[in-house]
């Protein structure tokens, strides 16, 4: 099974749409994903909830997490989303860089614009690899 690691900044907005929709659009028996961020938050953005939660998703009691070489050395893939010369490099990981939208602070019809394009780009990314349901 391959890990998947979605990374931002606070690890509180994009990385945890990322991996909450990986895990639900992905054959479990192939592919899972964890995220984390670079200076983790202390709670999923309360608009991010919002809008998961219109997926049926509930993201609030997900704590964020720190991102750090050890995480991203259990991973097969690293998906960086904004967090830069912060994000670490680890030889021989796959890493690919989506640059998103931070959603926090954003009313809620953004955040939903930023879910979407992360969703679709998680079910590419699920299509090149094989790894869908």
């Amino acid at each position: 099974m391959k890990t998947v690691l979605f990374a931002c900044v606070h690890n509180a907005g994009r990385s945890q749409m990322a991996a909450a929709l990986f895990n639900q659009l992905a054959d479990p028996a192939k592919a899972r994903a964890i995220s984390a961020g670079t200076e983790p938050g202390n709670h999923v953005h309360a608009e991010v909830v919002q809008a998961m939660l219109e997926l049926g998703v509930d993201l609030s009691a997900v704590a964020p997490q720190k991102l750090t070489r050890e995480l991203a050395s259990t991973a097969s893939l690293l998906v960086t989303m904004g967090c830069g010369e912060a994000c670490p490099v680890v030889p021989g990981l796959e890493r690919d860089d989506w640059p998103l939208e931070d959603p926090k602070g954003k009313p809620v019809e953004r955040v939903r614009e930023i879910r979407a394009e992360i969703a679709e780009r998680v079910r590419g990314l699920l299509q090149a690899k094989g790894w869908l349901k």
